[in-house]
């Protein structure tokens, strides 16, 4: 396999209904479910709502027909496009109620929890192969200090956790997002898992990008030889992202008591991709008790999950982890946890060169015309005051409130003396409440 593709290698497709792994009266259940739920007629209808082949499908309905749960109705069509139909029998649909009652969850068959972690490894993060022109690209709107991608390189194609810090509003977090856009591949994500016959919902499409794209399906099928398995969805590596709101009940199992399902947490939702812990020390929970929450997965590639019944397992744990942070490690983390932390990258504030360059890069973006005597002002008087303190969020700040100006009284947008005042003083009024 070329670590390098642009997609991973795909899981290949069952056959049959052994070969998918799953306990055959978990498979019948769901399919009597659904077919009763979406009042199926026609084995392809089927076979696309279980994501699964239409010869599996048959299995199902030969078995089910064996044991009077469903019928034959006669065909649909006529010609080469002739389908048989079936219907649930009076018996079929007491039992498909009944396995309403202990559990709601119809649809896709799930994705075994074994064959997930082998379809884990294969698409693992640490294959990314992220190359410093792939990292130049996707950072190319950022003004980045020189030697910082030199660290965040290496940091990144290790698999292994990252701690940024350094003073607020320096991109830490837009640092965080390029790491993802840099990676630039595709993976397969199951819709849905299975572990001891409980149903675990993996894909969601809020986290999840669906990638499929005809061109790229036949570049992976040549590779793989055939069709992948539909129960996973073809997607970009996920990228999840939070920030003062992550606690720690985020981190586990999710229990529907309605639907008796399970929601995976962030963590598994998030498998072959990025997990984002961005402004770390502002959550409720403690830094620390976090970070321990992290150790036992970074360390292991293995992450321990409790069902409803209290029963432990362990699920794969292939995720680089981002911790962003504005305060000095020393300050929220022991010894302990600071050496679990592989790599720890100081993102420092800009030069004045860099700031200069910071603006530039943004005026352009919003299509605002800077000004060589208003720059020298700016630089020479109102950051003076300061002491010359540099953030990289000034810029787009104070450019969006002079563009505001310019657009209620009617101005040219171009930077002038008075704009940069007004846009000043709104910008360290929000500094003192936030430093209090």
């Amino acid at each position: 396999m070329n670590m390098h593709s642009r997609i991973a290698l795909a899981p290949l497709e069952p056959t049959t209904l052994e070969e998918m792994g799953l306990p055959i009266v978990f498979a019948r259940e769901i399919f009597i479910k659904t077919m009763f739920r979406k009042n199926l007629e026609l084995a392809t209808d089927m076979a696309k709502e279980l994501c699964i082949t239409v010869p599996i499908v048959m299995e199902l309905i030969e078995m089910c027909r064996a044991q009077k749960l469903i019928e034959t109705l006669g065909t649909n069509g006529d010609g080469s496009s002739t389908q048989i139909r079936y219907q649930m029998t009076e018996t079929g649909k007491s039992r498909a109620l009944l396995a309403l009652k202990q559990s709601e969850y119809f649809g896709a068959l799930p994705v075994p929890m074994a064959d997930f972690a082998i379809q884990v490894e294969r698409q693992t993060i640490r294959n990314v192969g992220i190359t410093k022109v792939k990292l130049e690209d996707a950072m190319g709107h950022l003004v980045i200090p020189d030697g910082l991608l030199n660290q965040i390189g290496p940091a990144v194609n290790s698999g292994k956790s990252i701690l940024m810090y350094g003073p607020p509003g320096n991109g830490k977090s837009s640092i965080s997002n390029g790491i993802r856009a840099a990676m630039g591949d595709k993976i397969f994500i199951p819709r849905v898992l299975e572990y001891a016959g409980q149903v675990i919902s993996v894909y969601d499409p809020i986290i999840h990008t669906s990638a499929s794209d005809p061109q790229d399906n036949i570049n992976s099928l040549r590779r793989v030889g055939g069709s992948f398995d539909k129960r996973y969805v073809q997607c970009d590596r996920p990228s999840v992202i939070t920030g003062g709101e992550l606690t720690l009940d985020m981190l586990e199992l999710k229990y529907n008591v309605t639907s008796k399902t399970y929601q995976a947490p962030l963590q598994l939702k998030a498998a072959g991709g990025v997990f984002i812990v961005d402004d770390l020390g502002r959550q409720k929970e403690t830094p620390q008790a976090l970070i321990n929450r992290w150790i036992v997965p970074m360390e292991g590639g293995e992450d321990i999950l409790s069902l409803q019944s209290g029963e432990k397992f362990t699920v794969p744990f292939d995720t680089l982890v981002i911790f962003s942070t504005n305060f000095h490690p020393n300050k929220i983390f022991d010894g302990a946890a600071l050496r679990r932390i592989s790599f720890k990258i100081l993102i420092e504030a800009p030069s004045r060169e860099d700031m200069l360059q910071i603006f530039m890069l943004v005026a352009k973006a919003k299509r605002f015309a800077l000004d060589k005597e208003a720059l020298t002002y700016l630089f020479g008087v109102k950051y003076h005051e300061v002491n010359n303190k540099y953030a990289a969020y000034q810029a787009p700040f104070i450019i969006d409130q002079m563009s505001a100006t310019c657009e209620y009284q009617g101005l040219p947008r171009i930077m002038t003396r008075d704009l940069i005042d007004q846009a000043w003083a709104n910008m360290f009024v929000a500094d003192r409440d936030i430093e209090s």
